[in-house]
């Protein structure tokens, strides 16, 4: 969970030469990663020198960097009764606490630290969830790829959104935003009856409510029904004519139907409103094809290449380009879209798409 220790070395002065042979002794061991050597110089140093605080935050460290972080605990708590103020000693403490599972009991001392990963993992465990998503949200900026800060984060961002959900389903549990909020589940665990059944009782209590209208189309486009599904995205797009994605999927209901030259108005609209959006541009492609409008086609397709090149949108674009210029007669530049669509597909079992599909491009 703790990965990294802090390297304290110390301007320290001791009135014992002996004391300060055992201590120097047990850097050099720390240095060259003798850990049990190290613990063994600094438990003579805190025995010779009982009152000098560095040598149990030394002591506490090669515990840790031991991997022992129980016996840290006790070296670390002497030095902070030595040394009330000490830094090294609340940062380490803190972690040795936290590694042991007294998060409680590690939050004073890591709220110390310029840290705030170990502050926000102890909040976490201590359900402090808006407080350790303030504090790892710091971390990041940081440290922007550090995949476990990601974890935490991710978890307590999941974990403070879930108590919200929870408070609002206990105080409200008949208002829209409660129904709407169990549509939401329901869709994540594909229970798509159950999320239309509450998205259509959430918009039965409020039939302005704008997000679910999106999201209900978004069920029944899942389970390909394109009239219903165009019906509430156009409910939406009314409701909000400034909302791209409702623009773009009302294009993409039209387009799936048919109706291309209706589908290509919207997708171009949803295109100014957000543009570069590579969904947008793939669909903007394929409905430009299917009106012979190869220039606009092309264009669509070149552009989402230029924003993705490893994704299924952009096989997809690669392979719709192939079409193209097979149908153009130029035979070199039709050969190397197709390539770079094979080399896309993910899967050796991945179907082709079919010949039908090859001749709508």
């Amino acid at each position: 969970m703790i990965r990294g220790l802090l390297l304290l070395w110390f301007a320290w002065q001791i009135a014992s030469p002996q004391a300060a042979e055992h201590m120097q002794a047990g850097i050099e061991a720390d240095k060259q990663r003798q850990f049990t050597v190290a613990i063994k110089e600094f438990k003579q140093v805190t025995e010779i020198e009982p009152s000098f605080a560095d040598g149990f935050i030394s002591l506490g460290q090669a515990y840790m960097e031991n991997g022992d972080y129980g016996p840290a605990i006790a070296p670390l708590t002497h030095a902070l009764e030595l040394k009330a103020d000490s830094l090294p000693a609340h940062q380490l403490l803190g972690y040795a606490l936290l590694s042991q599972g007294y998060a409680k009991e590690a939050i004073p001392h890591l709220q110390r630290s310029p840290d705030k990963t170990a502050l926000g993992i102890a909040e976490i465990q201590t359900g402090q969830l808006a407080e350790a998503v303030v504090n790892l949200q710091a971390a990041q900026t940081a440290h922007p790829n550090d995949p476990d800060l990601l974890y935490y984060l991710g978890r307590a961002s999941g974990l403070l959104a879930k108590q919200a959900v929870d408070t609002l389903l206990a105080a409200y549990p008949d208002s829209a935003r409660a129904h709407q909020a169990m549509a939401e589940n329901y869709f994540v665990l594909r229970r798509m009856p159950d999320a239309e059944k509450e998205y259509t009782e959430a918009l039965r209590l409020r039939p302005g409510l704008p997000e679910a209208h999106l999201a209900l189309g978004e069920v029944y486009a899942g389970a390909f029904q394109w009239p219903k599904a165009e019906e509430e995205f156009r409910i939406q797009a009314k409701l909000q004519p400034g909302n791209a994605e409702a623009a773009y999927r009302l294009g993409e209901a039209l387009l799936e139907q048919g109706k291309v030259q209706e589908a290509r108005a919207e997708l171009l609209r949803a295109d100014r409103l957000l543009p570069e959006m590579p969904e947008t541009l793939y669909s903007l492609g394929k409905a430009a094809s299917l009106e012979g409008d190869a220039v606009a086609a092309e264009k669509a397709w070149t552009k989402l290449l230029s924003i993705e090149k490893q994704s299924p949108l952009a096989a997809q674009a690669h392979f719709g380009l192939a079409g193209l210029y097979r149908k153009q007669g130029k035979t070199a530049e039709a050969k190397h879209e197709m390539q770079e669509f094979q080399s896309l597909q993910t899967t050796p079992t991945q179907p082709p798409p079919s010949e039908k599909q090859e001749s709508q491009h």
